[in-house]
């Protein structure tokens, strides 16, 4: 028996329509240093249809040819996220703080036919262009930019448009298809390239709407058109979380930070324009947390603030509450999982450290992600809170494959045979769908027999407050095969020697955990989306560029 339902295609371009006449008087705004320039979502709905006549009409974007993005948080940026999704292309989001060799790497392997990029960044785009194959036709640059650099595309046979005179003039409609395949592809993003080159991961329309749908809801985000989001997450990452999209879906006024990432830019930002919900990565609000300490802003609006990208320490998020009153909650997801795949709510009914207890997760999966833990021998493991494994995963906006994955007939080793995303983390699952990860499979270290997190022995370091930061890896020990090393921060004007750290931590953890090596470093590396680059650390170890000091059994420095 077939159902009596219509066969609606879920797009960005339902998406697009319904949040610029719905929810037209909603804004799109964008701090410039001192304030904001805000558009109406009728307004941005009208300049989207802009954008799209001049890439189909002047720019020969006729099919799904990708026009890629290289821009800070921005209106303009949103109007590139509706408009090229809506009229068939692929929104192809390019992060900005790539080694040079990826980014054209990228922009390579995902033939992009244009790049729209800001003024102020243009010269990151203008140092691979020997490196760039022929597929890029256009640029389209977004404010001021070096005549200069304009002049090298030009002679390099890439046209080059200004962004407001390319669309000016052209109709405020646009007939966006009908007809479009929810299952093709919308918008794609690479993963970070931190081992090997960088994986592309192409989301469909219909992922992109399921996702959204998820991220608005009051397990999620929960934000509607009573609020005002912060997305302090890039939008070159994983879509920015889908917040863009997400909001423009039910009416959330954007204030959107562009390049001004900087702690007292955000703290201001906050305290003057009232946001009540944003989403952000643990290293930016770690240097929030400074700044808000010594100065005096209004944080009463922010209700519910997002963490992920990477774990947030425990003293990060009870030192907001107590002394700001903003709740910081917990996710866990990647480039692979669009990427929302757990979200750390407490249930009903629980209060003081039991409610810790589960907000210090990574949080419970929704409905629409399937979880299974595969242990050491391949075998799955019970969702009892207990046993560790290998975490994988399911879903309408899960990846099965990378874009490209078709031309060689293969699929990446990260996709069972039986179609489940190998992530990579491991942790446990708790009888009622909590995850919590005690480490990535690259990153646990074996000692002995026995497995250490990583991130365990993270998290109560940062508790001390002496530190800033602290990253631990495993290195070589000849007893017991690898053994942690622990590199920490310290705060501006602290003080604490590795003996009173070990002491610290050793209220904390088993002894036979402790870290024998330790070292005193300026900051913790980080990658492109700000999480740590422990590679870096391993390879600086191995090179004997760390200075490192080996305390014995009683704490004492016997190196």
């Amino acid at each position: 028996m077939r159902s009596t339902m219509q066969d609606v295609p879920l797009t960005v371009s339902r998406i697009l329509a319904h949040g610029s006449t719905f929810h037209g008087s909603a804004t799109v705004s964008t701090w410039t240093g001192d304030g904001v320039e805000s558009r109406t979502f009728a307004e941005v709905g009208a300049r989207a249809a802009q954008l799209a006549h001049a890439l189909r009409d002047e720019l020969g974007v006729t099919g799904d040819q990708r026009v890629a993005t290289l821009m800070w948080n921005n209106t303009e940026h949103q109007e590139a996220y509706l408009a090229v999704p809506s009229m068939g292309a692929v929104l192809h989001t390019l992060n900005l703080r790539l080694p040079g060799h990826q980014l054209a790497f990228i922009v390579n392997h995902a033939a992009d036919h244009v790049v729209l990029v800001n003024g102020s960044v243009l010269p990151l785009l203008a140092a691979v262009l020997p490196h760039l194959q022929p597929t890029l036709r256009h640029i389209v640059v977004v404010g001021p930019a070096d005549p200069a650099l304009l002049d090298a595309f030009s002679t390099a046979g890439i046209a080059v448009h200004d962004y407001e005179q390319l669309i000016a003039d052209r109709p405020t409609s646009y007939p966006w298809p009908q007809d479009l395949d929810e299952r093709s592809a919308a918008a794609l993003c690479y993963t970070s390239g931190t081992t090997g080159d960088p994986k592309g991961v192409a989301y469909s329309h219909r992922s992109v709407y399921l996702h959204c749908m998820q991220v608005v809801s009051a397990e999620s985000f929960a934000f509607n058109s009573r609020d005002k989001l912060l997305p302090v997450v890039p939008m070159f990452h994983v879509n920015a979380w889908g917040l863009p999209h997400a909001a423009f879906m039910v009416g959330t006024s954007i204030l959107m930070p562009d390049r001004f990432l900087q702690p007292d830019h955000l703290a201001r930002m906050i305290d003057r324009e009232h946001p009540t919900v944003s989403g952000a990565v643990p290293t930016i609000w770690t240097g929030l947390l400074a700044e808000l300490d010594r100065g005096s802003y209004d944080t009463s609006s922010l209700r519910r603030v997002v963490i992920g990208g990477s774990a947030c320490p425990p003293s990060l998020m009870k030192a907001f509450e107590e002394r700001h009153g903003i709740p910081l909650v917990h996710a866990w997801g990647m480039t692979e999982t669009s990427p929302l795949g757990t979200v750390s709510l407490p249930p009903a009914g629980v209060s003081g450290e039991e409610e810790w207890a589960y907000r210090l997760t990574q949080g419970r999966f929704p409905s629409s992600v399937e979880p299974r833990l595969i242990g050491p021998d391949g075998t799955p493991l019970p969702f009892d809170g207990q046993s560790a494994g290998e975490l994988e995963v399911r879903g309408p906006w899960i990846a099965g494959a990378y874009f490209g994955d078709d031309e060689n007939g293969e699929l990446s080793d990260k996709f069972s045979p039986d179609g489940w995303l190998r992530t990579g983390d491991v942790g446990t699952i708790s009888p009622d769908g909590f995850l919590t990860l005690t480490d990535r499979a690259k990153d646990v270290i074996k000692s002995g027999g026995e497995w250490i997190s990583s991130v365990e022995l993270e998290n109560q370091l940062m508790a001390h407050p002496a530190v800033l930061e602290a990253a631990v890896v495993a290195v070589p020990d000849e007893k017991w095969g690898e053994r942690p090393l622990a590199t920490v921060v310290l705060k501006p004007g602290a003080t604490a020697d590795f003996a009173e750290l070990r002491a610290f931590l050793a209220e904390r953890v088993a002894s036979w955990q402790l870290p024998e090596r330790w070292s005193l470093i300026e900051a913790v590396p980080k990658t492109s989306v700000g999480k740590f680059d422990k590679k870096v650390i391993r390879r600086e170890y191995a090179d004997g560029e760390l200075k490192v000091a080996y305390l014995g059994k009683d704490g004492r420095d016997v190196s």
